[in-house]
């Protein structure tokens, strides 16, 4: 790489930033941004688009900066994916709050394999009416629901890795199902809140409260109530927290890479084609292993983890959506907007009832957490949370957080195993496939609820 396209990559990604800003301001200043609770990321994107060359050419872009936003997302996903198993753990969230962790990890893996049911079974209604859609047409809707603008990245870095042509393609249309997730899902829970509260479903929240002002502006102006990126695991004089933890993700990044090029220069079966995302989780598995075989566990710290995560994920967000192929995405709007209507009553209905008749304890705060994941992010679920219990009175935050680590770390396990059914076997193979899932987890619900609550009526 030359030392102009070194200047360029820094110039790309400084127009980024730019926009970074400019959203954070929009997101601080304008109202529907605050209620609708769109990231600055997706703020910033949505203008850099629509004044770049792919919509309005008001902004002189090179096409090569373009072209460096979408394949962004593919590259920043590994390191993303990677930094998943760092630091985790899987201790006591409390007392007898942790009962309802299993059952919500089976209701939340229900409705995420439902939304891969529903968006395959688009595919397959859609091709009846002689719509031309590729196999994975329909993958979408989950990874975009239940995983949020970043998953966009992953979907393009694995049908990328394939030498597919509709990566591109797929990528935006799953940037799409994710800006109309996260905008239903806040208004949908926002909805779901104000009935449960006035009809007694609440825990804690009795009556419909106003969303805190810091929450709806995305910032804190009191100091004392700013919270701490995390504990400073080594000391500057040596190597700093941040750098260290980023260099762990990156070094297990690297070692992926140099597994990944030994096995396609070995043409070993099957594992050529395994995505280099999922060779860098693996690694970071085995790092972490070791770390605490060797008593180091102490170096790392999970919210520091995190924290660099959410910034590489910031930057793939905002670079998927600025690089969004709009024209060939509206090829498509008719089977997306029918996939997003059918994915917010599967993922709502669905939640509501298993929530309720499953889990025993805070059951609304559980769903409305998870509800907020399966159309969002994390974050979108624990803003739910929050409105419904304010000050974290109920151990729903501490189970949320673990189940949604055990689904994330098994959803990105399957995902290659899922991508080989589609190409093996097609949408139809895919929507059977998920189907079993769905028996398998929905069974899960029930055992768990049955042995952990010893309920009488899960039949």
């Amino acid at each position: 790489m030359t030392s102009v396209l070194l200047r360029e990559l820094l110039q790309s990604l400084a127009l980024l930033s730019v926009f970074l800003l400019l959203g954070t301001f929009l997101r601080a200043k304008v109202k529907v941004f605050q209620k609708t609770f769109l990231p600055a990321s997706v703020i910033g994107g949505f203008l850099l688009l629509i004044f770049g060359p792919i919509v309005l050419n008001l902004l002189p872009i090179p096409e090569s900066w373009i072209t460096t936003y979408s394949l962004l997302p593919g590259i920043l996903i590994v390191p993303i994916v990677a930094s998943v198993p760092l630091g985790l753990r899987f201790g006591k969230a409390g007392s007898d709050g942790i009962k309802p962790i299993l059952p919500l990890f089976f209701i939340m893996s229900t409705v995420a394999i439902l939304q891969y049911m529903v968006g395959f079974a688009v595919n397959l209604g859609f091709g009846q009416f002689g719509y031309d859609l590729y196999d994975s047409f329909g993958w979408e809707l989950g990874l975009g629901f239940s995983g949020g603008h970043g998953t966009a990245g992953l979907l393009g870095n694995m049908l990328q890795s394939m030498n597919l042509p509709y990566w591109e393609t797929s990528q935006g249309i799953a940037v799409t199902t994710a800006t109309f997730g996260i905008i239903g899902g806040i208004i949908l829970g926002m909805i779901m809140i104000n009935w449960a509260a006035r009809n007694g479903q609440t825990s804690i929240l009795k009556n419909p409260s106003d969303i805190p002002e810091n929450m709806r502006v995305g910032y804190e102006k009191d100091i004392a109530k700013q919270l701490s990126l995390g504990r400073e695991t080594t000391l500057s004089s040596s190597i700093d927290t941040i750098t260290f933890h980023l260099a762990i993700i990156l070094s297990a990044c690297g070692i992926a890479y140099i597994i990944l090029d030994f096995v396609k220069k070995a043409e070993i079966p099957g594992l050529s084609t395994v995505s280099i995302w999922a060779y860098s989780i693996l690694v970071m598995f085995g790092i972490w292993y070791l770390m605490r075989k060797l008593k180091l566990d102490y170096l790392v710290d999970g919210k520091v983890k995190s924290k660099i995560a959410s910034v590489l994920t910031e930057f793939a967000v905002i670079a998927a959506v600025a690089s969004l192929p709009v024209q060939t995405v509206m090829t498509y709007i008719v089977p997306i907007l029918v996939m997003v209507v059918l994915g917010f009553i599967f993922t709502a209905l669905p939640l509501l009832y298993l929530s309720k008749k499953y889990i025993k304890d805070n059951w609304f705060e559980h769903m409305i957490a998870a509800f907020g994941m399966a159309t969002g992010v994390f974050l979108t679920g624990l803003l739910l949370l929050k409105i419904c219990d304010p000050e974290m009175e109920s151990p729903v935050l501490g189970n949320y957080s673990l189940a949604y680590t055990v689904v994330s770390v098994i959803v990105f396990a399957l995902l290659p195993v899922f991508l080989n059914i589609i190409l093996t076997y097609g949408p139809l193979g895919m929507l059977l496939a998920s189907s079993l899932f769905f028996i398998v987890y929905l069974t899960g619900t029930i055992v768990s609820s049955k042995k952990i609550f010893d309920t009488k009526d899960v039949v």
